[in-house]
């Protein structure tokens, strides 16, 4: 098993959120990645998701209904999820 999609049913196509406290619950029981879906909708869903949930093991989420009706754009959508989760660069070394 490479990875687990864990959706919410209850949110699958509403675009009410992705359910951050049962996808994080759940991110923190297994060991198995985990690709967030069910009610994905804005930008801020990804950050919350970069944020809160990608610390936790979930590697990805499911857009659907918020891209076939245009209320998510995909490329910006992705800037948002590297830009979140870019490392600091490390610091030059030390002159001596």
């Amino acid at each position: 098993l490479e990875a687990l999609v864990y959706t919410d049913i209850g949110r699958d196509g509403m675009l009410s959120g992705i359910n951050i406290e049962a996808t994080f619950k759940l991110a923190q029981a297994i060991r198995t990645p985990i690709i967030a879906s069910g009610g994905l909708h804005s930008i801020k869903d990804v950050q919350a998701i970069c944020a809160r949930l990608v610390p936790e093991g979930v590697i990805g989420a499911i857009a659907g209904r918020a891209l076939y009706e245009g209320a998510f754009d995909f490329k910006k959508a992705q800037a948002a999820a590297s830009k979140a989760t870019e490392k600091p660069a490390a610091p030059p070394p030390a002159r001596a």
